[in-house]
């Protein structure tokens, strides 16, 4: 089941609207902007956490951060390469 939706009017600049417009597809606009704003939603709402846990326990060192991308890249390799691991 959806949610209820109301209908709202909001400006942007014109390229982005007929960007956002040309590539919404079948779905159209409204779906394509609501997607968006959930994603932009959901960074910010990481950035708060990140920041309640960064006060905390003081910044993730940069060397840390590269490792575990470099850690999530293989697993992403072996996920493409159906190496998935049952734990």
């Amino acid at each position: 089941m959806s949610e209820p939706t109301g209908k709202y009017s909001i400006t942007m600049p014109r390229d982005i609207a007929e960007a956002a417009k040309a590539r919404s597809g079948h779905s159209g606009l409204s779906a394509y902007v609501a997607a968006a704003v959930a994603r932009q939603i959901e960074r910010d709402n990481l950035n708060e956490l990140i920041a309640v846990a960064e006060a905390e326990h003081g910044p993730v060192a940069d060397e840390e951060v590269q490792a575990l991308r470099e850690q999530l890249q293989q697993a992403r390799e072996q996920q493409a390469r159906g190496e998935v691991d049952a734990a």
